[in-house]
């Protein structure tokens, strides 16, 4: 155990949300490429055996071969005193002490659906997993990072607005909407929130703006569910724009009867 006298343990954090970053003390350490591949590859896959990691990061050769890059690899990282891995037994993880971001947004998403409102980093909630990389891995883990965080800020702001935290809640919605913004779901909040705080303006402009970008981009109309939120808010206008309107009284009386007259020409009018 360490004693008051010991210097505390090198924090160390590594991020994978809007590229890779490695920190040793909050001091970035420069890692080359083909390595930040197999440490990125380590913290996303912690359960992974050798074989298989070797196998995701080396798809085109043999086993034998990319088992022996990746011994390769692992060697010039543990020759780095920053090095952020550990071997247990046929498995490599990243240290005890690592912080990774990405366990960061997968325990805030567990709260969220637990019903609680943790304050979460707006970082972990921006920026897609590394971004430029194109390995089949990679891919994958984004688009199920990239929907975990979607669904975060949705419940997140789902959950603000039943607990009458209407500016929480819309901040959550608005970020949604940056991440994907034809999605409809976070558009639906936003016009809730706007319901809610009885800002009726800015539901009706928040639906039609939506609208808008929905035909613009897709030729689509808002789903049913997103219109009958504006139902009781729009039925006054819809009902006042189809009644007839008023005839003004002609003061020269009524008009003499005529008969059926041709049609006027064009250049007439």
């Amino acid at each position: 155990m360490p004693t008051a006298g010991d210097p505390e343990p090198p924090r160390v954090s590594l991020h994978l949300l809007g590229g890779f970053r490695l920190l040793h003390d909050d001091v970035p350490v420069v890692v080359p490429r083909g390595l930040q591949r197999v440490i990125a590859l380590i913290g996303l896959q912690p359960a992974a055996t050798r074989s298989h990691l070797a196998g995701l990061l080396w798809p085109e050769t043999s086993e034998e071969r990319a088992l022996s890059s990746l011994r390769t690899a692992l060697w010039r990282l543990r020759q780095d005193p920053c090095c952020p891995l550990l071997t247990d037994g046929d498995t490599v993880r990243l240290g005890d002490s690592v912080r990774l971001d990405v366990d960061e947004l997968v325990g805030a998403a567990t709260r969220v659906r637990a019903g609680d409102l943790p304050r979460v980093a707006a970082e972990i909630c921006r920026h897609d997993l590394l971004p430029g990389w194109y390995d089949d891995w990679v891919l994958l883990e984004r688009e199920r990072l990239r929907q975990l965080r979607l669904h975060l800020l949705e419940e997140l702001a789902g959950n603000h607005l039943a607990a009458g935290r209407h500016g929480e809640a819309l901040e959550a919605a608005l970020a949604a909407m940056a991440a994907e913004p034809l999605r409809e779901t976070p558009h639906r909040l936003v016009v809730r929130v706007h319901l809610a705080e009885g800002n009726a303006f800015e539901a009706v402009h928040a639906f039609y703006v939506y609208r808008d970008l929905l035909l613009r981009e897709l030729r689509l109309e808002p789903s049913p569910a997103m219109a009958a939120l504006l139902a009781d808010t729009l039925a006054p206008i819809r009902h006042a724009s189809r009644r007839e309107p008023p005839r003004r009284p002609d003061r020269a009386g009524p008009a003499p009867q005529r008969g059926p007259t041709a049609p006027t020409a064009p250049g007439n009018r």
